[in-house]
C-alpha cells in the first residue's frame, strides 16, 4: 500500500496511551477516598524508598483564551484567585501525607495548567516550598514547568530556579501570525527568544519547546518558518503535537471551521517536513511526538530503554505513583487511577471539607496491569517481547492485525517478538499500541468523534 492509503486506512481515532485503560474506558464511574488511598498506600510503601514519587499540580489559571487547546482551564485576569488555590493544593497534599507512613521522596515535580506563569513568583515559591518542607528529594529528582512565552518574566524562572527546576517547557504552537491569530495566542519570536535566553543565563539545563501542527490556516511555509527561527534558539527537546480538533468537547475550538484546517494528506505532509527540519537539526525521533537532542536526558533515557509514560507524557522517571493535585488532575497509583473534580470552585469547596476530590477512578486488574506493560512497552522502546502470558492476555485478533501491519511494512513480528519497523512504525505508533487494547477493541464507540482525536 501506498502511504497515502496507510493514511486513510489507519487515520482513525486512537488514544494517545498516557494510561491504560485510556480515562473514558475507565470501568469505575466513580471510587470514594478510601478507596483510592488504599492503592496510593499500597504503591507508596512498594515504592517511595527506591524510586520515589512523582508529583503533578495542575494550574488552571489564563488570562486568554488560546482556541485551539484542549486542557482543562479557567480563563480570568483576576488574580486574586492565585492564593485561595494554593491553600488548596497544599491542604490537598497535606491529606496525602496524613495518610503516608513515612516521609514521601520526590523524584518528580511537574507544574502544568492552565498557565502556571499566570502565578506570581512569590505565590509559586509558597506553593513549592510548601510542599519540598514536607519532603525528602530523590537524588536523581527533576523539577519541571510549562511556561507561556509572553508572561514567564526573568523573576519566575529564577525563583523556580531557586527551588530545584531545571526544565522549562515554552508553548510555541506556531510563529505564524495568521495561525497565532486565528487560535488566539499572539506571542512575538522576540517574546520566546527572551524567555529562553533569560532559562539558559539562569542555568537551565533543558528548554523544550511545544509545537503543533495541524492547526488552521497553517502551511508548509508556516512550519518551515517557525523551526528556521526556533533552530536560532537550539532547544534541548520538542514535543512536535498532532492538533486534536475535538469541538464537540472544547467549543473554543469552534472559532474557526474545519475548512480552516489542512486535510489529512496536507497534515501528514507538515509533520513530515517538520520531522524532517528538526532531525536536521540533530534532534533524535524518540517516539510519540518527542524529539531531543543526543545530550539531552530524555534522549539518554531512551537509549537506555528506560522510557516512562504516564499522565504527563513521556518521562525519564520510573517512579510508578503519580499524584495529581488540583483541579482535573489526574493520578496513577499503579493499582488504580483517579482524577480530581474538574471545576475549579467544586474542587476547592471539596478540599475545605478535609477529603480528597476524587470524582472518578478506576481500580487495574492484573490484566489492565499486563497490556499496560505491553502498550508501555511499544510506545517507549518500540518493541514487545511475546511472552506466554503476554499472549495469552491480548486480544484475540491481535496477531491477525499486527501480521496485516508486517505486510504494510509497519511492523516486524515473529512469534517471541513484536518491533516498530525503521520507517513506519513510529508514524503509526499510536495504531499498533491500539491493537493491544482490549478494552478499545469492541468498543461500540471506538470510531465516535466523540471519544479520540485522530491518529495523524
Amino acid at each position: 500500500m501506498t502511504i497515502e492509503e496507510l493514511i486513510k486506512k489507519y487515520n482513525v481515532p486512537v488514544p494517545r496511551y498516557t494510561s491504560y485503560p485510556t480515562v473514558p474506558m475507565w470501568d469505575t464511574v466513580d471510587i470514594s477516598s478510601a478507596q483510592w488511598l488504599q492503592a496510593v498506600n499500597k504503591c507508596f510503601d512498594e515504592t517511595n524508598a527506591n524510586k520515589g514519587i512523582s508529583l503533578y499540580i495542575h494550574l488552571p489559571f489564563c488570562e486568554s483564551h488560546c482556541t485551539y487547546c484542549a486542557c482543562n482551564k479557567q480563563i480570568t485576569r483576576d488574580h486574586t484567585v492565585e492564593d485561595p488555590y494554593i491553600s488548596s493544593v497544599l491542604r490537598e497534599w497535606q491529606i496525602y501525607l496524613n495518610s503516608f507512613k513515612t516521609k514521601p521522596i520526590i523524584r518528580e515535580l511537574h507544574l502544568g495548567g492552565g498557565t502556571p506563569t499566570f502565578f506570581s513568583p512569590e505565590n509559586l515559591s509558597l506553593l513549592i516550598s510548601g510542599i519540598l518542607k514536607t519532603a525528602d528529594l530523590h537524588p536523581d529528582h527533576e523539577f519541571s514547568f510549562e511556561g507561556h512565552p509572553n508572561n514567564t518574566t526573568f523573576n519566575h524562572l529564577k525563583t523556580l530556579y531557586d527551588l530545584g527546576f531545571r526544565r522549562v517547557s515554552y508553548g510555541v504552537q506556531d510563529l505564524d501570525i495568521k495561525v497565532q491569530t486565528v487560535i488566539n495566542r499572539i506571542q512575538p519570536f522576540e517574546n520566546v527568544q527572551r524567555a529562553t535566553l533569560d532559562a539558559r543565563k539562569i542555568g537551565y539545563t533543558s528548554v523544550n519547546f511545544d509545537l503543533v501542527y495541524g492547526l488552521p490556516l497553517q502551511t508548509l511555509q508556516s512550519i518551515e518558518f517557525t523551526i528556521d527561527k526556533i533552530a536560532e534558539l537550539k532547544p534541548d527537546r520538542i514535543a512536535f503535537y498532532s492538533y486534536a480538533h475535538v469541538p464537540w468537547a472544547k467549543t473554543g475550538q469552534r472559532k474557526f471551521s474545519e475548512k480552516d484546517l489542512p486535510s489529512d494528506a496536507e497534515k501528514r505532509a507538515l509533520y513530515e517536513l517538520g520531522k524532517q527540519k528538526l532531525m536536521a537539526l540533530g534532534l533524535a525521533d524518540i517516539g510519540m511526538d518527542h524529539f531531543a537532542l543526543p545530550g539531552d536526558e530524555m534522549f539518554a533515557a531512551h537509549k537506555a530503554e528506560r522510557l516512562h509514560r504516564n499522565f504527563m507524557g513521556y518521562t525519564t522517571s520510573q517512579s510508578e505513583l503519580l499524584l495529581g493535585l488540583g483541579t482535573s488532575s489526574i493520578s496513577d497509583a499503579k493499582y488504580a487511577y483517579a482524577q480530581n473534580l474538574k471545576e475549579t470552585s467544586l474542587y476547592q469547596a471539596q478540599i475545605k471539607t478535609n477529603d480528597l476530590a476524587v470524582f472518578k477512578g478506576h481500580i487495574q486488574t492484573e490484566e489492565d496491569r499486563i497490556l499496560r506493560k505491553v502498550i508501555l512497552d511499544i510506545a517507549c522502546n518500540g518493541k514487545l517481547q511475546l511472552s506466554e502470558q503476554v499472549r495469552k492476555t491480548l486480544p484475540p485478533n491481535a496477531f491477525l492485525v499486527w501480521k496485516e501491519m508486517e505486510k504494510e511494512g509497519i511492523v516486524e513480528l515473529s512469534e517471541t517478538y513484536l518491533k516498530l519497523s525503521p520507517e513506519l512504525g513510529k508514524m503509526f505508533l499510536r495504531n499498533v499500541c491500539s491493537v493491544a487494547d482490549k478494552k478499545l477493541f469492541g468498543h461500540a464507540g471506538v470510531n465516535e468523534k466523540n471519544m479520540f482525536s485522530k491518529s495523524i
